[in-house]
Formats: structure tokens, sequence, C-alpha cells
């Protein structure tokens, strides 16, 4: 079981259409070598070793895909999802139809391969926060059809997860103002679409320099101003002149070593869409224990 809550995007359905999913564009017919070369009767256990070191993610995914696809699976738990793992740990043991083993060794493999990249990355990055006010958030750059995994991830490694899609939240990007012919004009229309549709969303709104800040403090109603692309010293004062109004997100050309720089500047949030699109996955490895 995982030692960490689940998020509220995690539900039995979503992770059944993604398995169901993900298992029918790899099986497709069959597992034709499985089918070949494996007895239907045999049974096997199976090791998920690790050869790298982090945080572990992606434990309780693997145990909910053996449910689905044979309940009869039997599975241990060694390192639950958030555990510190080093090479030579075992995280879990699963015993059962060898057949049924092997066809989920590549699906389990991909998904805790990449979540525990995710989740390690973004542990280290959370880390580095330490003593300031800033939360980290990840962003929408995830691979289609596996957000629901790679934001998982995120969460499990210490991480805020933003928006999940397009209808959660109310977010004026740089298109939007542009087409709607300013901020402040983007800002107004987004407010009456919520007072009319009575929807609890909040609003939030990107600024490109501070000019635009000032326009999104004039036109008032913003819960969040997204300060994008802007130098520390022009961050802090777009929070200074916020003031505490509203709370303030920095993104974009954040990494790894300005992160702390960022912080520092008393923003409330930092996203940083690397947390899902440039992760090195971790090496792990389902071994067949030997009788």
């Amino acid at each position: 079981m995982s030692q960490v809550a689940l998020p509220p995007y995690v539900t039995p359905e979503s992770l059944s259409a993604l398995i169901t999913s993900a298992m029918h564009e790899d099986i497709g017919s069959g597992d034709v070598t499985s089918l070949a070369t494996v007895p239907e009767a045999e049974r096997s256990k199976v090791n998920l070793l690790v050869k790298d070191t982090g945080l572990i993610a992606g434990v309780d995914l693997a145990r909910r895909i053996y449910e689905q696809i044979d309940p009869a699976v039997r599975i241990i738990i060694h390192k639950p999802d958030g555990s510190e793992v080093a090479p030579g740990d075992i995280v879990f043991v699963a015993e059962g139809s060898a057949r049924t083993l092997l066809a989920t060794e590549r699906l389990i493999l991909n998904c805790m391969q990449r979540m525990s990249g995710i989740a390690t990355f973004t542990r280290r990055l959370v880390n580095q926060l330490a003593g300031t006010r800033a939360r980290l958030l990840d962003t929408r750059k995830t691979t289609p059809n596996f957000r629901v995994a790679e934001k998982w991830a995120v969460h499990i490694g210490g991480g805020q997860n933003h928006r999940f899609g397009l209808f959660d939240r109310i977010m004026i990007k740089d298109n939007h103002a542009d087409i709607a012919g300013g901020v402040g004009v983007a800002l107004s229309r987004a407010k009456d679409y919520r007072a009319r549709s009575g929807a609890r969303l909040e609003i939030e709104v990107e600024a490109r320099s501070l000019d635009d800040v000032w326009q999104i403090l004039k036109a008032g109603g913003a819960d969040i101003i997204l300060l994008d692309n802007m130098s520390a010293d022009t961050l802090r004062q777009a929070v200074e002149l916020v003031g505490g109004t509203c709370r303030t997100e920095a993104s974009g050309g954040i990494t790894e070593d300005n992160l702390r720089e960022v912080a520092l500047t008393g923003v409330d949030y930092i996203s940083m869409g690397a947390l899902t699109h440039s992760v090195k996955s971790m090496d792990l490895s389902l071994k067949v224990v030997r009788q």
C-alpha cells in the first residue's frame, strides 16, 4: 500500500481506463511469445529490483495493474510509494500465473520507471525550497493519456499539482489576452463568465511585464498572477507591487540551478514543466525468482 495519500484524480475509473488502454496497446490480440512458450498452468514469482538511487513511485499502480488483469496474482510490497530506495532493494514480490507476470512486465516497468524518475526529481527540487514560502507546482506538459500517473508521481515526490486540465481553473495565458485585446479585457470577461455560470473556479492571469501586473491589479478579481519569464529582480518588484492582494506564481526559464533564487523573491508558487517533460527514468527491472 502507498504511504502517500491519494490525490483526488486517482480514482478506480481513471486507473482502469489507463490500464485498459495501455494493455490493449501492448498485447493486442495476444502475447504470442508467452502463448507459444509458457504452459497455461505455469506459475512463477518475480522481484521488482532497484538499480538506481531515488524515490520509488508507481507501486500502488503496479498493484492495481495486477488486480485488474489477474486478481489471483499475490503481491507483497516491501517499499511503498514515497520510499527512498537504492540499488539492490526489492520493492515488491509478485507471484501468480507466469503468463500474467510476463504480459504485465513492460507496462509495470514503464509506469514505475517514469513515475519514480519524476518523484525523485520533484523531491530534489522541493528540498531546495526549504526555508522559503514557495511551493513547487507541475504543469499540463505531460505525456498524452499518462497525465494521471505523471501528476501522481509529482504528488508522491512532495510537489503540488497545478490544474489537472482545461476544465478546473480559468487560466488566462498570453494567447487568450492577445485575442481578447489585453489582460484587463480578458480578466473582465472571465469574471463575467464565472458570475454567469456560477462555477466555483479560481482565475489565474499571466503577466509578461510589470505593466501587465498593474493592469491585472487595476481590473481586480484575479486569484493568482502568473509571472512569466521574469528575472529575479523583476519578480521581487512584482511581488512587492501585488502586496499580498492575491497569490503569485513564477514560471518560465526556471531550472534546478536558479530555482532557489526564484523562491527567495517571495513568490507563493513556482511551476516547472521540466518536472514531467524532462526527467530521467529510474532504472528498475522485474526478474524471475528461480526456484
